[in-house]
């Protein structure tokens, strides 16, 4: 019996999606519920999985655009698949490896490209520590395609002979080669030319979206680091015994966030025509590298959740942003949004606005810094944060107001128990401090 397998819908408003990688050859068996293939639309990344099991028959090759709901591959279900290639197939996912031997060589290509050569290039040029192993993508594309890796190309050379050296030398001689890399007339000059993917398409219309349609200014202010670190440190292993993870900064800022939020509704709303629409509830979407470019997942409610809840839902999210297991459920609905580019070393940016929320917080790296505290100069471990909004609906007293309040619950984490208040006049029943 022939099983079409069809290509899924990832959301109503989507009628064609990329078909990106298959993770099975032409004539695999696969087994029942298995990942044949990842499909790719403007907005997430979705799975094809095998109806039946049996042999498979690819119909759409990879990087084809294809309808929702077409045939991307048959399954005959008459061609037994004995057990121990199901187990086979079981044991590659449980390891993590079933996304093809293809994308495990260019793997190991990658690392090879930076990684010094050892085992060769010590016994034959004297142990030369900057002998890096640099390869051409037309090469790269023959490897990845006959699946050697670049340990095995390097095997099945010869050893230099005292011809080689003598060429090098007499190329010195007559200043035709620096020692360096193959940077002389004779070295190739390639491009290497691939599609865009949708989901990068359509990050790029959203960007330019933001420039031309919003009124769109950032802020900035700077937060000592200091008490939060001091917090962390004192406490982490205490919260990794009960929790079994640990407490991240990112974290705080949410919790942070969106306290003054609710504080500062307008900061949490939006523009729908001529109308403003305000939740009374904090969804913020956290920007997060997928190795197929920058999405943003939504935490839900993150105004009713214990900072160890932040922390298990951020983590779980980030596991299926790596996977490209990510819902289009779970991709839209965020009513703010926050970026961190401390992370890649920033030191200042403007965040864009992610469309239809009207602000973003954006976090950078901490370095220590000279700063005045009670007259004194000090080093302190200080971040600059900044909120790029929407000015057709936020006034600079509330965006300004709102990093302010980010900015004194993160320099005072325990205010954050009750809920952005200080501490003692919260004690005294002296309202917001």
């Amino acid at each position: 019996m022939i099983v079409e397998v069809k290509v899924p819908t990832p959301g109503e408003s989507i009628s064609e999606v990329e078909l990106s990688t298959w993770l099975v050859a032409d004539g695999d068996l696969v087994r029942k519920n298995q990942d044949l293939a990842e499909v790719e639309s403007d907005k997430a990344t979705l799975s094809i999985t095998a109806t039946e099991s049996g042999k498979i028959q690819i119909v759409v090759e990879a990087g084809s655009t294809v309808k929702v709901n077409s045939v991307a591959c048959k399954i005959d279900t008459s061609v037994e698949v004995p057990e121990e290639e199901v187990e086979e197939v079981m044991t590659e996912k449980e390891e993590g490896q079933s996304k093809s031997t293809i994308e495990g060589t260019k793997r190991k290509v990658d690392e090879a490209q930076t990684a010094p050569l050892k085992s060769t290039t010590e016994k034959t040029v004297g142990n030369d520590p900057s002998a890096n192993l640099k390869t051409t993508p037309l090469a790269r594309s023959k490897m990845e395609a006959e699946q050697l890796s670049a340990e095995e190309v390097l095997k099945g050379l010869k050893k230099l002979s005292s011809k080689e050296v003598d060429t090098i030398l007499g190329m010195r001689q007559r200043g035709d080669w620096s020692g360096s890399d193959s940077q002389g007339a004779d070295a190739p000059r390639e491009q290497e030319r691939k599609p865009m993917s949708n989901l990068r398409k359509q990050l790029s219309k959203r960007l330019v979206q933001v420039k031309n349609e919003t009124a769109m200014l950032t802020t900035f202010n700077e937060v000592d680091m200091s008490a939060l670190m001091d917090l962390r440190k004192k406490h982490q292993e205490a919260f990794v015994k009960k929790y079994g993870f640990k407490i991240g900064l990112i974290s705080f800022f949410l919790k942070a966030a969106a306290q003054a939020l609710l504080n500062r509704p307008m900061v949490n709303s939006m523009l729908d025509g001529d109308d403003i629409i305000t939740p009374n509830y904090v969804d913020i979407s956290v920007a997060m590298q997928s190795p197929k470019g920058l999405m943003v997942p939504v935490i839900r409610d993150v105004h009713s959740r214990s900072l160890a809840q932040i922390e298990e839902a951020m983590q779980a999210m980030a596991d299926k942003v790596r996977s490209g297991k990510v819902s289009l459920e779970e991709m839209t609905g965020g009513t703010f949004t926050l970026t961190n580019g401390g992370v890649f070393g920033s030191m200042m940016s403007t965040p864009l606005i992610n469309p239809p929320q009207s602000a973003i917080i954006g976090m950078h790296n901490i370095v220590d810094r000279a700063v005045v505290i009670n007259g004194q100069v000090v080093i302190r471990p200080m971040m600059y944060v900044a909120l790029s909004y929407d000015h057709r609906i936020i006034d600079g007293k509330d965006s300004v107001g709102f990093l302010v309040d980010v900015k004194n619950a993160i320099e005072n984490p325990v205010s954050l128990v009750f809920g952005g208040q200080d501490p003692e006049k919260a004690l005294l029943g002296l309202g917001l401090g």
